[in-house]
């Protein structure tokens, strides 16, 4: 069985986490992954840790499922390489900003592509196109940092690549809902994945809150998520996470822990009331966590339907994941495509490539000679493959 994209081809130009991260995910459904970088690579081959040098951890987590084709894009003969891979192709993503592609002449509106699904990702909209933008200066830009503010007392990052991550699901699903319409009117079309755009459509799901309405009815931010002591809670032996929502749980949780006084205190009644008290219903929870193990509290909760979870250290989330065999970096942990399908399901085909690895493969595939692929390497055009 093949993945639901198996006869899409997808144009990688992109770098750091948020493009590869959306086309990895295509790739795992199917799509044929062509990744266009430098002869040097892409940036994220550089940072530690890593066994061999250009394939740090962040690559093998970022490239599977891709074909590694090195172009040096200032000379006119990589340039025509890329071009003929474009031609060729159902999709294209790139995050390079506007004014450098289309120096190089690969804008959306230089290229006579009608098929092509053309995604771009940048930082922000507008004017500010052109701004250089990384994670931090996103969740700074989005509202995230003062989120953390606002919970936490101080303006922290969240502390993983957020607003990387959730724009590349923004660009996997944008992808595909492009090539749907492309399937049904036969044309292509320019996405615009704006980072900062992005996380503001995220962040304000539930934090418009009061803002929603004009006039301002009630504070803006979420009351419950905003809580000071909104966390994981502690046991008498570890940490659990406890989720009670609704007045059914919340009475069902006090009654379970002895405290049928408070299943019955006026402040933690109703929903409404509670979106006013939610600071001391986490404290009075945390008062009582401490007093059982975390054992003993997953089977109150499971008697009573309460939600709960044991909190999983990363180190334990490691362990749990499959290893595979790379060729150039031995025995590694793949964490593998989370979506099930019943007819057509998600794989990893392919182990993440070197720098250039593919080179020769994929020139073929597009007439170039034998003689011709060997002049292009040694003239630097293309860098050369590790071999396997």
């Amino acid at each position: 069985m093949t993945g639901p994209l198996d006869d899409i081809r997808v144009i990688d130009f992109s770098t750091v986490v948020m493009g590869p991260y959306a086309t990895q995910i295509l790739g795992d459904l199917g799509a044929d992954v062509i990744k266009v970088e430098p002869p040097t690579g892409d940036t994220l081959r550089v940072p530690p840790p890593y066994r061999n040098a250009g394939m740090s951890s962040l690559t093998l987590g970022l490239n599977r499922n891709k074909r590694s084709v090195a172009l040096d894009l200032k000379d006119p003969r990589g340039l025509e390489v890329m071009l003929k891979l474009i031609a060729g192709a159902d999709v294209l993503v790139t995050n390079m900003r506007p004014q450098a592609l289309t120096r190089l002449g690969l804008s959306y509106s230089q290229l006579d592509a009608p098929r092509l699904v053309y995604c771009s990702a940048q930082g922000f909209s507008g004017a500010l196109r052109d701004r250089a933008a990384y994670d931090e200066i996103v969740q700074g830009a989005s509202g995230t940092v003062d989120l953390m503010r606002r919970a936490t007392g101080s303006p922290d990052y969240v502390p993983t690549v957020l607003a990387d991550k959730v724009s590349s699901l923004t660009i996997a699903y944008s992808v595909l809902a492009a090539l749907m319409h492309r399937s049904r009117s036969g044309r292509g079309q320019h996405v615009e994945v704006p980072m900062t755009d992005t996380m503001l459509s995220f962040n304000l799901v539930e934090h418009l809150g009061g803002a929603t309405f004009s006039p301002e009815h009630g504070p803006i931010g979420f009351p419950r998520s905003l809580a000071p002591n909104h966390r994981a809670v502690r046991t008498k032996d570890g940490l659990a996470c406890i989720a009670m929502y609704g007045p059914l749980n919340v009475a069902d949780f006090f009654d379970v822990a002895g405290r049928p006084d408070l299943a019955a205190d006026p402040r933690f009644l109703s929903s409404d009331v509670l979106y006013e008290h939610f600071e001391e219903f986490y404290d009075a929870v945390e008062k009582l966590t401490v007093e059982r193990t975390t054992d003993e509290w997953e089977a109150l909760c499971s008697s009573r339907s309460i939600p709960f979870g044991r909190v999983v250290s990363l180190e334990e989330a490691a362990s749990q994941l499959d290893t595979a065999e790379h060729p150039t970096e031995g025995t590694i942990r793949v964490v593998p495509p989370p979506v099930q399908f019943s007819e057509t399901p998600a794989s990893v085909r392919r182990h993440a490539p070197t720098v250039g690895e593919h080179n020769a493969e994929v020139l073929a595939e597009l007439g170039y000679t034998e003689q011709q692929i060997g002049q292009l390497s040694t003239d630097g055009v293309t860098a050369v493959a590790v071999p396997d």
